[in-house]
């Protein structure tokens, strides 16, 4: 029992001694814990947790006795100091890889909610909520302990639903919350253009544009994303700005239904999706001697076990119809894109040539065929000559 006391009394003093050694001492936090000492940065790679450091060494704690989640044991489970920072604090990184050993043990839960302000015109949108704890712990307690634990808790909400969107691949719309905080994994998503159907050999736009019916390749990948999510791409569509709320608009495909032109491959099966057409143009850029458009794909990172119910039974469904919005479309039933969700990726410009491989400029082929017409009349004229030539020469020799 004695033994017991000196050893607490032993701490505490190394305790004081640590905190009267600090900059916490004249510091205005170095007060009680209190609940708006977290700060939670929601990053689609890993979550960003700071706690104010100087409250916990006022309970007599320091860094080693706090860790996420209860895993003491491990060390990238436990926060480390920033005394350049003001206030001072403990940092914490969490990843959001659950395979990962910085994952700590947190708790994931997917949610679907009814669709609202920018994502109300999807009926269900799913989430999937990264949850945990910081808490200290008291190196001195057996039984009963006379000491406060200090606990806090944190969450981060990240919508599963985006519009991809290659000239954008930052985190969009993050506002810092006491406890809790909304993220985005759109940094991890990308869109690649291929000429090929290997996927092998990136698409190179020149700045005379691609030939028409050229078949591009279109490749939307997530990556550093845990393996509990797949990517499915609900729908991919061009538009003539790089603004996918632009109203001249034409669908690729929405679901099953898409342009006859469009092959869609592996979608909503693993951490890739593909799908490839044809090159086209639009009408609105007659008078221009390349269409220029951009494309755009609305995708959902949707858990592995669920995605099957999610991906279309395209057997059962219509295959050939396509939707476009705007006047100026080769097919023009009237549609809008809508609110679409403020994070996007699309891909860089398409340019293309208003010629395909088998026609020539008008200036070619009608040089061509005045060169043609000239050849024709001088072999013409040349045949009449020898023939001329020949008769003349019988009558002058029947004469003889």
């Amino acid at each position: 029992m004695w033994l017991f006391i000196l050893v607490l009394q032993l701490w505490l003093v190394n305790a004081q001694e640590a905190l009267t050694d600090s900059p916490c001492l004249v510091h205005i936090t170095n007060r009680p814990p209190e609940n708006d000492d977290i700060e939670v940065t929601c990053n689609p790679e890993y979550m960003e947790l700071s706690v104010f450091i100087c409250p916990i060494y006022q309970s007599l704690y320091d860094e080693n006795n706090m860790a996420l989640n209860g895993e003491f044991g491990k060390e990238v489970c436990r926060g480390i100091p920033d005394w350049d920072a003001n206030p001072p604090v403990l940092r914490f990184r969490v990843s959001m890889n659950e395979s990962e050993e910085s994952y700590c043990n947190c708790y994931t839960e997917v949610i679907t909610e009814i669709g609202t302000g920018l994502f109300s015109d999807f009926s269900n949108i799913q989430y999937v909520k990264v949850m945990g704890s910081i808490a200290s712990h008291d190196p001195t307690a057996g039984v009963i302990t006379y000491r406060k634990q200090i606990k806090y808790q944190f969450l981060c909400k990240y919508p599963l639903q985006y519009l991809v969107n290659h000239t954008e691949l930052a985190v969009l719309g993050v506002s810092y919350a006491v406890n809790e905080n909304n993220g985005s994994f759109i940094s991890t998503l990308n869109m690649a253009l291929y000429s090929d159907e290997s996927y092998t050999n990136p698409l190179v736009v020149p700045t005379s544009g691609i030939t028409l019916k050229t078949r591009i390749f279109v490749m939307v990948r997530a990556t550093n994303l845990t393996e509990r999510f797949n990517v499915l791409l609900d729908r991919c569509f061009a538009t003539t700005t790089d603004s996918p709320t632009n109203n001249t608009f034409y669908d690729l495909f929405v679901g099953c239904i898409k342009d006859g032109q469009t092959v869609v491959g592996s979608n909503g099966f693993e951490q890739t999706a593909f799908f490839s057409f044809e090159a086209f143009r639009f009408v609105e850029h007659n008078n221009d001697t390349v269409s220029r458009f951009f494309l755009h794909c609305v995708t959902r990172l949707c858990e592995v076990d669920n995605c099957p119910n999610l991906v279309p039974n395209c057997d059962e469904e219509s295959r050939s119809d396509t939707r476009s919005g705007g006047d100026t479309t080769d097919d023009p039933p009237q549609d809008s894109v809508g609110e679409l969700p403020p994070a996007v990726v699309s891909s860089p410009v398409i340019l293309v040539s208003q010629f395909t491989k088998s026609s020539a400029p008008r200036a070619q082929i009608n040089a061509l065929r005045s060169t043609a017409i000239g050849l024709g009349i001088a072999f013409s004229v040349l045949t009449l000559l020898a023939v001329s030539v020949v008769l003349i020469l019988r009558r002058r020799k029947n004469k003889k």
